[in-house]
């Protein structure tokens, strides 16, 4: 009976263990999880997820505070429009975050950025230029494009050194997305790296609508997988959403993917940056605790603990201090929502907004609790503790647990 580590993923010369940590932002994959992957063989993510609120509480720095006080006359005003961002600010925040990573890396494995197009930051161009370059000039080893088509993503660093040293890889959920990319990129004469087929069943933003039950990972990559062979590219392709054992990460990697990415069970690792209390609420879950809705701003169905604290929060929105997700006109779906809801009772107490979230906030304090559909399974994978909570895992120990299981066992922590 095979295991993962009878295979490996090859870029080049190069092998490694073909698990990928996927990037959970914001800070929710941090730089020891990425780097605990890495020395283990494996690929880990960072996320740059609001990069500027990350420096803060990582490097002292103030970017936050300074932009607040920057925009301070505009916090009671609806018009978003002039909030922007300072660009050099940016560009520090990620080298900071991307360098400290790199310097405390080893030579085992490697360390990703998770860049999200639909962090539109009153900028879109702009803002993700920036974010990219930067990586790139702090010494990361790949950048995976996520939450988006990223029709433009590649020639936006077309010109920079490392285009063609870097890894560049594209997350898609279908074949479709994979073919318009390609076509659209063709001209560069820059494929990407690797494609990550995600499922139906991952974590946070789907690309799916709310038809997502309809749909089935395994049919998917084998799609993908066919359209590489057919189009003879040599592109590794790398199965995401729903994977929870090492037999399932083996179904696909007997099947024809070169590793799969996985997340869920690394929410509860003693390197995730959850807050302990949230990683309990994670292990107490149920099925029925897990929705997939449509608060999120960006337009994706988003999947969640139906406990999270931000679901039916009235605050009021924080763009002065963050503001990721205002569009290029500087509007965002739950500023139209806050505000509606503001007419309605203009004391503006006990404010109670369904249809949309204030994902910046929420998401920066934890607040918004993001998670894959097998969350539920989380319990079995540990020890419950005499006080009733549940024992933490090291990364080290569920990686290896991906990497040596066979038969769908769940090896527990001693």
């Amino acid at each position: 009976m095979k295991r993962v580590d009878d295979f490996r993923l090859k870029f080049g010369k190069k092998e490694y263990v073909p698990i990928i940590v996927g990037g959970m932002g914001v800070d929710i994959s941090t730089a020891e999880l990425a780097l605990e992957t890495a020395r283990l063989g494996g690929i880990g993510h960072i996320s740059d997820a609001m990069v500027p609120d990350v420096s803060d509480r990582r490097y002292d720095t103030s970017f936050v505070k300074d932009k607040t006080r920057f925009y301070k006359a505009n916090i009671d005003i609806s018009d978003k429009s002039i909030i922007k961002f300072d660009l050099g600010v940016l560009a520090e925040a990620t080298r900071r975050h991307v360098e400290a990573t790199m310097q405390a890396k080893g030579s085992e494995g490697l360390v990703f950025v998770n860049c999200m197009e639909k962090l539109t930051m009153n900028g879109p161009r702009e803002t993700l230029q920036v974010r990219m370059a930067s990586a790139l000039d702090a010494g990361i080893d790949g950048i995976t494009l996520s939450a988006g088509l990223h029709l433009g993503s590649f020639g936006l660093i077309a010109e920079h050194p490392r285009f063609r040293d870097a890894k560049l890889g594209i997350i898609v959920s279908s074949v479709r997305a994979l073919q318009l990319f390609l076509r659209k990129n063709a001209r560069l004469e820059r494929k990407p790296d690797y494609v990550i087929v995600e499922g139906p069943l991952a974590g946070g933003h789907l690309g799916f609508g709310l038809d997502w039950a309809q749909y089935d990972l395994a049919t998917i990559v084998a799609e993908v997988v066919q359209f590489m062979k057919t189009e003879q590219l040599d592109i590794p392709v790398i199965a995401a959403g729903g994977i929870f054992t090492g037999s399932d990460a083996v179904s696909f990697l007997e099947t024809g993917s070169s590793a799969v990415q996985v997340a869920t069970r690394f929410t509860v690792a003693n390197e995730c940056g959850l807050p302990a209390e949230v990683k309990q609420d994670y292990f107490k879950a149920s099925e029925a605790d897990i929705v997939v809705n449509t608060i999120s701003p960006t337009g994706y169905p988003m999947r969640m603990l139906k406990g999270s604290p931000a679901i039916g929060s009235g605050i009021r929105p924080g763009c002065e201090s963050y503001g990721y997700l205002l569009d290029g006109n500087g509007n965002c779906s739950y500023i139209t929502a806050y505000n509606r809801e503001l007419a309605l009772h203009p004391d503006g107490k006990n404010l109670v907004v369904m249809d949309k979230t204030c994902l910046c906030t929420h998401m920066r304090n934890f607040k918004l609790w993001t998670c894959g559909h097998y969350t539920y399974r989380l319990k079995d994978t540990t020890r419950r503790l005499p006080d009733g909570s549940y024992q933490t895992l090291s990364a080290e120990h569920i990686f290896k647990d991906y990497q040596f299981s066979v038969d769908q066992k769940v090896v527990l922590p001693g």
